[in-house]
């Protein structure tokens, strides 16, 4: 500690002035300096706000209809053309009433559609992601680690199943799936098939990943230390290096999801999705394709809820991306 340093007032007496106290230095953790770096970047972070706000829509769709819509399954004939089948009103039939316009022929709430959309897309979406970073991490980690024979068959499976046809499959198991399949019927069922699908075509993608990942990180310092304490392998992959590999796992989760979400889009637009009455973007643009001569806009808000919502998710995928790996950053 260095001495106090003497002081001289007006009257010519020497004070002396104690040292400051000194700052403490505090700690950071990794995922706390992400964050900070997350923060600058301004893009990811109005890709995060919109992901949350899409997620809050999902979620409270119900009472969203209530306040500003009306039933996504209710018909108003009297806003529809007889003869034409087409709105009565201009842009759809887009109103204070009907925020989007109806739908043609039957006078459906656009909007309230779109909105009970969001729920199956995400929904879709997200479990088909946490199915495949599941199967993905544990296979990945598994045959990085032991090698060998190990690795050869995991690798080979994830090769098999990267040149498979996914939408050919899908749509061939959707024509034999029955109605009624582990408790649930209708679009249940079909949900449920796409999500299972979904996630395990997609798991080879991460599991290459964390496969590479494992093949660098078991011959680090703190794995032989663990290996030379007698600790066992179940400890060794799911402690020592599951941790490690949670940053590139988080990053490729974030960017699954706007793809799974084409993915459902485009299944619903050839007929294998979800069934009519429950809504889905996909379904919605492929109805769309018969009457967009003559009511366009019945087009527009279904493709520009898909175009929001997979920006938003790449916006903020590539931010994640840039502040857990920052020396890979553009």
């Amino acid at each position: 500690m260095t001495a106090p340093l003497p002081d001289t007032n007006a009257a010519g007496a020497v004070t002396v002035v104690a040292d400051a106290p000194a700052q403490a230095i505090e700690g950071r953790s990794p995922w706390r300096i992400a964050w900070t770096r997350l923060k600058r970047d301004k893009l990811a972070l109005a890709g995060g706000i919109a992901v949350v706000l899409l997620i809050l829509v999902a979620v409270l769709a119900p009472v969203i209809v209530g306040l500003l819509g009306h039933p996504p399954n209710e018909y108003h004939e009297e806003q529809i053309d007889p003869l034409l089948g087409t709105p009565r009103e201009a842009w759809g039939g887009i109103s204070g009433d009907f925020l989007f316009g109806v739908e043609p022929v039957n006078g459906r709430d656009v909007f309230s559609r779109v909105v009970h959309g969001a729920r199956v897309s995400l929904l879709v979406a997200f479990l088909a992601a946490v199915v495949a970073v599941a199967i993905g991490t544990v296979l990945g980690i598994v045959a990085g680690y032991f090698g060998g024979w190990v690795d050869t068959l995991v690798s080979r499976v994830m090769d098999a199943l990267l040149a498979f046809p996914q939408l050919l499959f899908i749509i061939a198991l959707v024509s034999v799936v029955p109605n009624e399949l582990w408790g649930l019927s209708g679009s249940g069922v079909r949900m449920a098939v796409l999500i299972a699908v979904i996630g395990f075509f997609g798991w080879p993608y991460v599991g290459r990943i964390v496969r590479g990942q494992t093949l660098s990180l078991r011959e680090r310092e703190y794995v032989e230390a663990a290996r030379s304490l007698g600790a066992g392998r179940g400890y060794i992959l799911f402690r020592e290096l599951l941790p490690n590999l949670v940053a590139p796992i988080t990053v490729y989760a974030t960017l699954m999801i706007p793809t799974n979400v084409l993915t459902e889009a485009a299944l619903s637009f050839l007929g294998a999705g979800v069934k009519s009455p429950t809504s889905s973007w996909g379904q919605m643009l492929s109805k769309a394709v018969n009457t967009y001569e003559s009511d366009p806009m019945f087009m527009v808000f279904p493709g520009l809820a898909i175009f929001v919502t997979v920006l938003a998710f790449n916006l903020f995928g590539d931010g994640v991306r840039d502040a857990l790996d920052p020396k890979g950053s553009r």
